[in-house]
């Protein structure tokens, strides 16, 4: 006796296309002081224009700091429809939250950080080309390092998928010829970057 036939569920990848905008991702990362301490650091990111949304540092994530920096991250009106984590301890605060702010938790399957790419390329992105370059003394000193690369993530580091636009849309200059420039900046390892009018 056959069984009847029924339609396949979509694929991970189909739902990610399809919620791009309603979507954000979370992840933890851990960054190591010159004084041999850890600090944990939370980034949350929006997948539609891989917008940082969100960065927290901690020496101890608790979860009531964790509940809160849900609150930090989006105001009442602005929430997404979904957010992405994985199944680490720490996000297990969350769930009252999340619900209150009527957020869906998406979690990803064990082992599986692909799942979760965008946030794990940021946080690759944020070692490569930031901390792998400098010494962490203290919280303070990480939290002005991120802010900085942070605000040259958004402003400033162009996406192949964004059609090498940066995460905040940057206007077209005058007098230009319609192509992304690079413009060096003094004293840094990084290019500031700007759209010219064709």
């Amino acid at each position: 006796m056959a069984r009847p036939r029924r339609p396949p569920s979509q694929t991970w990848r189909t739902f990610l296309a399809n919620h791009l905008g309603q979507i954000a991702a979370a992840d933890f990362f851990i960054v190591p002081t010159a004084t041999c301490r850890l600090l944990f650091v939370l980034v949350i990111l929006a997948h539609e224009r891989r917008r940082v949304m969100h960065v927290a540092i901690t020496d101890h994530p608790t979860a009531a700091w964790t509940a809160q920096q849900l609150r930090e991250a989006f105001s009442w009106n602005e929430t997404p429809r979904y957010l992405l984590r994985d199944r680490d301890s720490t996000f297990h605060a969350w769930t009252a939250t999340a619900t209150a702010m009527e957020i869906l938790e998406v979690v990803t399957a064990p082992r599986s950080p692909w799942q979760n790419a965008y946030a794990e390329r940021l946080i690759g992105s944020i070692r490569r080309e930031c901390l792998d370059h400098t010494i962490v003394w203290n919280a303070r000193g990480l939290r002005r390092v991120l802010n900085a690369y942070t605000a040259y993530y958004q402003q400033s580091r162009t996406h192949l998928s964004l059609e090498k636009d940066a995460p905040i849309p940057r206007p077209i200059a005058e007098g230009g010829d319609g192509r992304i420039v690079a413009i060096p900046q003094v004293g840094g390892l990084h290019h500031r970057y700007e759209r010219r009018a064709a």
